[in-house]
């Protein structure tokens, strides 16, 4: 007879997979709720050993890793340094693709933790809530690219770091944090440094009608693309190719007085060059464009583009080592990788209207 699984008893508890690993673990949840997962739970014979004890009283070896997308060359390039760190450490790693979507990655998690895994490294998709029964349980997580917070929506005055030594940096008053976030080891392009470089060029070639076009991961960069511009225009959309073409279709034909855009992935620069096209914007005359992730295709565009580039296989890299090193007796530190404003030829002097 086979095994069951957490998402088949989420599914006849009526609940996520993330509901029944928290109450599995000892986390947060009504007392209904809690009553309805541990009665299906002993209805169905489910045996929670692989989301605490298997964890704590052995290690599997290998590790996960999750990422938004595997066709997006910059996941692919960060999933390379992890395998590649892996490699040299003789561990097998089990990929997955959350697809930017919380509830995928809390399936992910709970697949992870039924199987024994106790290290992954994650692009996390979600809130800080989905990783806390992982963690309780013994699993060691290192965050790469970003940490786990709310929606960037949410965050207009708050950046989602809450590491001390990442706060500090530059000199810049401490933000709010976001509510329950542990400790945690992550890897991470400096955004911040990037996007104010990027904008102190903008605003040199004379654009004051900034926009950032972003998605739903992208809470830091939004955080910090309105402190470089005093609250500036920002259009966020969710993580599809779709909606990111609709998102810059949108943004172009709504503010006609924007004059510059900063795109906060590769997805999104794809989505604005596609959109400015359609519209017959032509970049760099009518339109300066600065994308983050210096991938291949943005060098071909006609003209090419103007990137921040981030070290994608470094950062992978570097959260492999920090997940095979992880020492529970000390404190988790974090790692700040530089980023590079490569200037081409998708931005000009902001022309008189």
């Amino acid at each position: 007879m086979e095994r069951v699984t957490i998402k088949e008893v989420a599914e006849a508890a009526g609940v996520g997979v993330a509901t029944v690993s928290r109450v599995l673990s000892g986390g947060s949840a009504s007392p209904e709720t809690r009553e309805r997962v541990l009665a299906v739970a002993a209805q169905l014979d489910y045996r929670p050993s692989a989301l605490g004890r298997n964890l704590r009283q052995r290690r599997t070896g290998g590790m996960g890793l999750l990422v938004p997308d595997l066709t997006d060359t910059f996941y692919g390039r960060l999933a390379e340094g992890v395998l590649s760190c892996a490699r040299t450490a003789g561990e097998p790693v089990m990929v997955g693709s959350t697809g930017g979507d919380p509830e995928q990655e809390a399936e992910l998690i709970g697949m992870l933790l039924e199987q024994s895994v106790d290290r992954v490294i994650a692009v996390p998709a979600g809130g800080p809530d989905a990783w806390a029964p992982a963690i309780r349980s013994g699993m060691t997580v290192v965050f790469a690219d970003r940490l786990p917070s709310e929606p960037a929506s949410e965050f207009d005055t708050a950046y989602d770091e809450p590491l001390d030594e990442l706060e500090a940096l530059d000199g810049l008053p401490r933000r709010v944090k976001p509510p329950s976030v542990p400790d945690l080891p992550a890897v991470l392009a400096d955004d911040r440094a990037g996007i104010r470089t990027a904008v102190r060029y903008l605003r040199g070639l004379g654009h004051r009608d900034i926009a950032f076009l972003g998605n739903t991961g992208h809470a830091s960069r939004v955080a910090a693309f309105r402190e470089a511009t005093d609250d500036g225009l920002v259009v966020l959309a969710e993580a599809t190719r779709d909606a990111a073409y609709a998102a810059a279709s949108g943004l172009f034909q709504s503010n006609p007085d924007v004059t510059a855009v900063l795109a906060g992935g590769n997805v999104l620069g794809e989505a604005a060059v596609l959109a400015a096209r359609e519209l017959d914007l032509r970049i760099p005359r009518d339109l300066s464009l600065i994308m983050f992730d210096d991938v291949p295709w943005a060098e071909l565009c006609a003209p090419p583009l103007t990137v921040i580039s981030q070290p994608a296989r470094d950062l992978g890299y570097r959260a492999a080592e920090l997940v095979l090193r992880a020492d529970p007796r000390r404190r988790p530190r974090s790692v700040l990788l530089p980023t590079e404003l490569i200037i081409r030829g998708s931005c000009g002097p902001r022309l008189k209207k």
